[in-house]
């Protein structure tokens, strides 16, 4: 049994008779799709961002240890659908994805990619690791199997009862069911050592890193439902910074670490990775329908005109008067954003130092008084940097792993599908003993 159908078993829906599929515009989506058999010999996947502006799919074909995109979809979403990144109405939610995903498989020449992975983000989504170890008594004797399974049953453990603290102390309720969203090994270490299989190994002083992300069983239930919707087997739901934090930092800031801030319609995500492991992430929910919402308010008019506002405004657009006048509306809620993200920043550093390297992704960076923000920022004055950090935002270019031979990839709000297509691509090809074990402690713990 190989990695995929694992995970079909701990998290896939499958295909339900009774299945909700939304009417579709004919005319408008005329597409011959290819058989699922004639298929059979490809590695297909559909990555699906089910954001709170826009629902995008991607449809790709993994080949080795890269991906190519065969075709990419668009779909806005209604403000009363999505809410600060979570599904609020999944017949809405439903009928949106699935006109982004037929614009992907259209262009993708009528190819379907029926396993998919999805995105999950909010500000209920709690990523953390923590590090486990075992003083072992007979340090001249192999470390077991058994040893290590103990260990990761003992880190997971510790990671959902923290989530679940965590959960409950935003919430004020104390009961609310949580799952594993997805969950990796950062580091194994023997006396102080990195190694790869610690099985056979002596030593005293074992150790394991562990990284896990958890969410409401209601968030995760959505997101299941909208994959039952389509018509499609869910693979997994993975963490969003997770995604981006595995994805960027194969040639980000391997060595040093990175901190990566997308900025979604309705939350912005932080992952901070140091020595090339994810350590933790944070959410919190202000993205740019905020910013909507106050040119919106402050001009009184509908919330579509002042979406295109913003948009002409990002695009430089406006100038004079007006252009003064949009950066005075903005600046209340651009400073809280930055506020938020210092806070957050803050409580990740834990009093070590950050990597000294800012990458934004997401569509609400193309606001450039959010990227001003940064820049301008004193952070060796009020974080613990050792130097002022770069801040770039990522362009699709930029990523590796992700070939787009058609060009259909063009701004920093595709760089989040393009991290969960990623996910396929690991998965894919991760198959090691590490990963076995730490399925078949998952099954064991039915978590």
């Amino acid at each position: 049994m190989n990695l995929f159908q694992r995970l079909r078993n701990l998290f896939g829906r499958g295909h339900e008779e009774n299945g909700y599929y939304p009417e579709l515009d004919e005319e408008e989506y005329e597409v011959e799709l290819e058989p699922v058999g004639s298929s059979s010999e490809r590695q297909l996947f559909t990555a699906l961002d089910i954001g709170t502006a826009y629902a995008k799919a991607m449809i790709i074909e993994v080949h080795g240890d890269s991906a190519e995109v065969l075709g990419v979809g668009h779909h806005p979403q209604s403000y009363t659908h999505m809410s600060d990144g979570i599904v609020t109405d999944i017949p809405g939610v439903i009928a949106n994805c699935n006109k982004a995903l037929l614009k992907a498989e259209q262009a993708a020449g009528g190819v379907i990619a029926p396993s998919a992975i999805i995105g999950i983000a909010g500000e209920l989504v709690k990523g953390s690791s923590t590090t486990v170890s075992k003083n072992r008594q007979q340090p001249a004797r192999p470390i077991t199997a058994d040893e290590l399974e103990a260990l990761m049953a003992s880190a997971q453990n510790k990671l959902l009862k923290s989530a679940k603290e965590r959960i409950a102390a935003e919430t004020g309720y104390h009961n609310i069911e949580v799952r594993l969203t997805n969950t990796a090994v950062v580091s194994v270490r023997i006396d102080g050592q990195a190694v790869s299989n610690p099985i056979g190994f002596p030593g005293r002083y074992f150790s394991l890193t562990l990284f896990s992300a958890f969410a409401p069983l209601m968030q995760l239930g959505a997101l299941e439902a909208v994959a039952q919707g389509l018509d499609l087997t869910l693979l997994a739901i993975v963490a969003e910074p997770y995604a981006l934090a595995r994805c960027l930092s194969t040639n980000a800031g391997a060595d040093s670490g990175a901190i990566f801030i997308d900025i979604g319609g309705g939350t912005t995500d932080i992952a901070l990775v140091r020595q090339g492991g994810i350590e933790e992430t944070r959410m919190f929910a202000l993205g740019g329908r905020s910013f909507t919402r106050r040119i919106a308010t402050s001009k009184s008019i509908s919330i579509r005109e002042a979406e295109r506002l913003k948009l002409s405004y990002s695009r430089g657009e406006i100038t004079g008067e007006a252009y003064e006048e949009m950066r005075a509306i903005l600046e209340p809620d651009c400073q809280t954003w930055m506020d938020s993200v210092e806070l957050l920043l803050e409580e990740l550093a834990k009093e070590e130092l950050l990597p000294p390297a800012i990458y934004v992704v997401g569509g609400g960076s193309g606001l450039l008084d959010l990227f001003q923000k940064l820049e301008a920022f004193p952070w060796i004055e009020r974080l613990p940097f050792s130097r002022q950090p770069i801040i770039r935002t990522v362009q699709p270019e930029m990523v590796g792993h992700i070939t787009d031979p058609e060009s259909m990839l063009r701004s920093a709000q595709d760089i989040t599908p393009m991290a969960l297509a990623y996910q396929a691509v690991e998965l894919e090809n991760d198959d090691s003993m590490l990963e076995q074990t730490l399925y078949h402690v998952l099954d064991t713990m039915r978590m």
